[in-house]
């Protein structure tokens, strides 16, 4: 059994039958859109995915922000700039 990680879930036939009632239905909260009964994708407000984009990128600066970190320094003046 495959949990579903939303509150609210839709057929994809009801999906298909009528994308903007479950849209509005949805009142910016993720759905579930079930194929037989298992998630198969989720229907995700416009305003999440660009916040979870945003996350994602700062957590790969923050990765390659670690890992240059590690390496070497070299000092450098600001007047050979």
């Amino acid at each position: 059994m495959e949990t579903i990680l939303s509150e609210t879930s839709v057929s994809i036939t009801e999906l298909k039958r009528n994308p903007s009632a479950v849209i509005e239905a949805a009142d910016d909260e993720a759905v579930a859109v079930l194929v037989h009964n298992k998630p198969s994708a989720y229907l995700v407000p416009a305003n999440t995915y660009k916040r979870l984009i945003e996350r994602l990128e700062d957590l790969e600066l923050a990765e390659l922000v670690r890992s240059r970190a590690r390496e070497r320094r070299i000092k450098v003046k600001l007047d050979d700039l």
